[in-house]
């Protein structure tokens, strides 16, 4: 996979890019990464990549002749090194785009070539987003560099490229790849300060231990994220559990009460 980014601040995903798995997924062959400063395409002296905004207001916002004159080269760049290349999928980083999710992160993990435009400032030139194939947002709140929110998605996608994880089964088990949270984890001392490792993780059962990790996961998503089990695949015994933390649940309600 080769991706690209865009932005007024290079050397902030230069860093990022350049440790852990991110910089692994490289040296494996299995990630170009390239990252662009929007500044190149500018022609005025002070490089600028903002200005004031049409109709007053607070803030700059970028402006949009950069970001189409460097997607023009960045694209063409990509055709002209082979006939069957085609021109990198654009992602924009916005609160108003559509919001971000695991299922996102594999479709754009299956993507050849992805370019990054991140915004800064206040905002973009709305006439920029002409060139987006999809716009996300990482939720609803605002950053001041999308720089930061561009290696979010990076890194989630990153990590679904089949030889990045040194573990498979690594991506299979987190959070949300079975629509479910993740359940707890523990390593050694099995004792530390009173707190201890659930036994049946030291039962060598595997059995038993898939059924308490099952189980803490189903737990876990129903206190914290009970909106996400409306769309999970439910057997008659996770249904069973459910209904026992439900039960609960009421209990504790009516002593309170």
């Amino acid at each position: 996979m080769k991706i690209e980014t865009l932005s007024t601040f290079p050397d902030m995903l230069r860093t990022v890019m350049s440790v852990s798995m991110m910089r692994i997924a490289q040296e494996k062959g299995l990630l170009e990464f390239i990252a662009h400063d929007l500044r190149d395409w500018t022609h005025d002296r002070h490089r600028s990549t903002d200005d004031d905004p049409y109709g007053g207001g607070q803030g700059l916002v970028m402006k949009c002749e950069p970001i189409f004159e460097a997607y023009d080269v960045i694209a063409a760049q990509s055709e002209s090194g082979n006939k069957s290349a085609t021109k990198p999928y654009t992602v924009f980083l916005s609160p108003v785009g559509e919001p971000f999710t695991e299922e996102t992160a594999c479709s754009l993990a299956e993507l050849d070539h992805i370019l990054f435009v991140c915004g800064h400032y206040e905002g973009i030139d709305e006439r920029a987003y002409t060139l987006a194939d999809k716009v996300i947002s990482l939720g609803d709140y605002v950053l001041t560099s999308g720089e930061l929110a561009s290696l979010v998605v990076i890194d989630a996608l990153v990590r679904k490229i089949p030889g990045v994880l040194g573990d498979e089964m690594s991506a299979r088990e987190e959070s949300f790849s079975d629509g479910l949270l993740e359940y707890p984890h523990y390593t050694r001392p099995a004792s530390f300060r009173g707190l201890e490792v659930p036994e049946v993780l030291l039962s060598g059962n595997h059995a038993a231990i898939n059924a308490w990790r099952r189980e803490q996961s189903l737990k876990r998503t129903f206190q914290l994220r009970p909106d996400l089990l409306e769309c999970v695949p439910l057997n008659k015994k996770d249904c069973e559990f459910i209904n026992s933390l439900l039960n609960g649940a009421q209990s504790d309600s009516d002593t309170l009460s």
